[in-house]
């Protein structure tokens, strides 16, 4: 079994203009932050992203949380030693409680590392197969109900055959009404991000005849239970987004009928190796899944292609395009959308895309190296402001 050294670790803050503002029930986003966290070993180097933002808006986390979180405990056990398999990771990091984010970094980063090594894409590591993914293109809540049945227009028109559309209270029934009426046939699905309660979910069951591929994530980001009741009124299917961490969550959903869908996302779970066993438990209990994202870059992206590749994800993801989120991505070549409305598997090892360092680099907002000897270089470029 190859296994490799970690040499040396090195994490930066990193913050990137989106091409367009991105608005939730829970706020909106021009810039993205996040971390990039890169092991280096054996001559080879791996590639993780932290989808922690710069708000504790969709999760407790931050980007700021993680950094302390990765470089107070996470690091220390990780730093000038062998790993043959991500599952010792997760045991070197397993008195460190909660913080799925920052574990999903570092451990992109070994998957990609290890998958190097032994030279061969992440794909083929996870277990997935064919040579492209299904996906579709997440709109964010629009300054009015015309302007959101454009936007619709314009992705459809780019080749998206999937779509979802972010709601909020007073911006729901009349906009899905709005975009179904102006497109009868295509896929559409709302996502509320936890805006809802019971007392106020006649909003959902008014969406109910709208032949919707789901509702996702209606009610409080901590509940199941109360989504089994809404979901028992319901012919849609509600599908769970911010209530499942892990496989154990998943099987609860599941004996309550909480939902039918599940959205995976890896850094909601701690990581793609509690993604693939919650896709193994929905697969195995005839739940889809999808791939959900979180505004990541390429890095993050070339990850969330390789799980989506997995047999159960049978229904189009969040991973879009690069161009949907960034003038310029930071790796190479850029993930394109392809006129079936697919993106392009990487084949290469590990993660199978270039980071573009000089790119990176300009995006940086502090960057820390680590290595065994208790060096450690701290700059910052200065070269963009925190918002």
């Amino acid at each position: 079994m190859t296994s490799v050294r970690i040499e040396q670790i090195e994490l930066r803050h990193i913050s990137m203009p989106l091409v367009a503002p991105f608005e939730t029930s829970f706020g909106s986003e021009s810039e993205r932050e996040g971390l990039i966290v890169t092991l280096r070993g054996d001559g080879l180097t791996g590639w993780g992203e932290v989808v922690a933002s710069h708000a504790p808006g969709y999760s407790p986390e931050t980007a700021q949380t993680e950094w302390h979180i990765l470089h107070d405990f996470i690091i220390p056990e990780v730093l000038g030693k062998e790993f043959a398999d991500v599952e010792g990771l997760e045991a070197a990091y397993r008195s460190v409680r909660g913080h799925p984010m920052a574990k999903a970094g570092i451990q992109a980063a070994l998957y990609d590392l290890l998958a190097k090594a032994q030279g061969v894409s992440l794909q083929k590591m996870l277990g997935g197969s064919g040579e492209t993914v299904k996906v579709g293109v997440s709109v964010g809540i629009q300054p009015g109900t015309e302007a959101l049945v454009e936007r619709v227009r314009a992705y459809l028109a780019e080749g998206y055959r999937r779509i979802k559309i972010k709601i909020k209270p007073g911006r729901d029934v009349a906009d899905a009404e709005a975009v179904r009426k102006a497109f009868p046939d295509i896929l559409l699905q709302v996502d509320a991000n936890s805006a809802y309660t019971l007392a106020d979910a006649g909003a959902i069951e008014a969406m109910d005849d709208l032949n919707l591929l789901l509702i996702e994530q209606p009610l409080a980001e901590d509940d199941i239970f109360d989504h089994a009741k809404l979901q028992s009124r319901l012919k849609t299917a509600i599908c769970l987004d911010e209530s499942i961490h892990s496989a154990r969550h998943a099987r609860w959903a599941q004996e309550l009928g909480a939902c039918r869908i599940i959205n995976i996302k890896p850094g909601r779970v701690g990581g793609l190796r509690e993604a693939a066993r919650i896709h193994d438990f929905c697969a195995e209990h005839g739940i889809p899944v999808w791939c959900g994202g979180m505004l990541e870059t390429g890095i993050g992206r070339a990850a969330n292609v390789a799980l989506a590749s997995l047999p159960n994800f049978k229904l189009p993801g969040d991973i879009s395009a690069s161009d949907r989120y960034w003038k310029e991505d930071i790796v190479e070549p850029a993930f394109a959308l392809n006129q079936d409305g697919t993106l392009t598997v990487p084949t290469g090892p590990g993660i199978g895309v270039t980071v573009r360092e000089a790119l990176l680099e300009q995006a940086t907002i502090r960057k820390e190296i680590y290595r065994p000897t208790g060096a450690r270089v701290v700059t910052f470029p200065g070269l963009r402001k925190s918002p």
